[in-house]
């Protein structure tokens, strides 16, 4: 009796562990390296690929219990585009990441950037490691590729949670703002700084903290929770929700323009919003049309011709 009644004990701990330590990102990376002379060996990108999944996969990110169909999908690619000295490789960095959509098998896209500025120093079986406390690292190169992700991780963890709460991903802004203010600093290490350009890692997370542009944790709570997760209960209210968080960030677009976080916002969002409206009443296709063609320019001739 007592054996059974230890190995139920041991059975209930042990799972205990395991939702405890359950991570929240179910995380693809893939280096592509095609690109790279081919003087380099090619399994060395191979491994780095391996170790770099592990690291996102396998890290816990928040001190919350995420349940399997919870983890947060996401996509990471590394496109390196040469070796610039041995063991130091530059590179783009596409990250995508989906949230589902209540009630239905559709995946909302939260995230659809490419980080055009990615450096980094690699030679194989280094270990891949990230520490809060010491961001730098000894070697800036070396240190930079998983600063690069575990800011891109925080920053969507942090829109995940605001896509159901407005304001309850800023713990995890804030852990991103921790890293661009301790970034790797080095020789063409770039993407960190203020002055590094108008759209970079500085930018997007100055935009998410920043307390003038509050209103940009509404639009993402409206249009996820109030709109998309509503599409199916209520068709009708969702779209409402969904035009009422636009006219929201038109506004804002109109007291702030030119900001990262509305760019970052509409990306790969053209073929949803256009499903979303051609269902519509005509005058809700008409100010959808308008709102849509001066948010997101690139498709604006889109809109017109698909919610006409």
């Amino acid at each position: 009796m007592r054996k059974h009644l230890f190995l139920l004990i041991v059975a209930v701990v042990s799972l205990l562990n395991t939702s405890v330590k359950a991570q929240e990102l179910k995380a693809k990376v893939t280096v592509m390296a095609g690109r790279v002379a081919t003087t380099v060996d090619r399994k060395i990108f191979t491994t780095l690929q391996t170790q770099l999944n592990n690291f996102m996969n396998n890290r816990k990110w928040t001190a919350d219990v995420f349940r399997e169909n919870e983890k947060i999908e996401c996509s990471f690619i590394v496109n390196i585009e040469s070796a610039v000295e041995p063991n130091i490789y530059k590179a783009s960095l596409t990250v995508q990441a989906a949230r589902p959509v209540f009630n239905a098998s559709y995946q909302a896209a939260l995230v659809n950037f490419i980080d055009p500025e990615l450096l980094f120093k690699y030679v194989e079986f280094q270990p891949v490691e990230f520490n809060e406390n010491r961001v730098q690292g000894t070697d800036a190169a070396a240190a930079n590729l998983t600063a690069v992700l575990a800011y891109y991780a925080y920053m969507i963890i942090g829109l995940d949670y605001d896509s159901f709460s407005p304001k309850t991903g800023e713990p995890y802004f804030r852990k991103a703002q921790n890293i661009v203010n301790n970034a790797p600093e080095g020789q063409r290490i770039a993407g960190w700084r203020v002055f590094d350009g108008l759209r970079n890692r500085y930018w997007l997370n100055e935009n998410l903290i920043n307390t003038k542009f509050n209103i940009i944790h509404d639009v993402v709570h409206t249009y996820y929770r109030s709109g998309l997760d509503k599409l199916i209960e209520n068709e009708n209210e969702a779209r409402a929700n969904i035009l009422q968080a636009l006219i929201q960030l038109s506004a804002f677009n109109k007291e702030n323009p030119n900001t990262m976080i509305l760019q970052f916002f509409m990306q790969g969002k053209v073929n949803e919003l256009i499903g979303v409206f051609k269902k519509g009443t005509a005058e809700e296709k008409l100010k959808a049309t308008e709102i849509l063609s001066l948010l997101d320019i690139p498709n604006a001739n889109k809109y017109k011709e698909e919610l006409k």
